[in-house]
């Protein structure tokens, strides 16, 4: 089974640069302290990546 992260939206996109607002919508957040359990894929982790500052990160049991 391939492991999953949580990943939960903790800082608004108001003011962000239209990129950050899709990448954030493309990881499935929809609101504030929203919380979505995604596949830890390269792919995921990049978009992590570009949003770090808005969100955090922590392994899914």
């Amino acid at each position: 089974m391939a492991k999953k992260i949580k990943v939960t939206l903790v800082r608004s996109t108001i003011d962000r640069k239209a990129s950050q607002k899709e990448t954030v919508r493309g990881l499935g957040l929809r609101r504030l302290h929203h919380t979505v359990v995604l596949e830890d894929t390269p792919a995921v982790r990049g978009m992590i990546r570009k949003v770090q500052h808005l969100l955090t990160v922590e392994p899914a049991e």
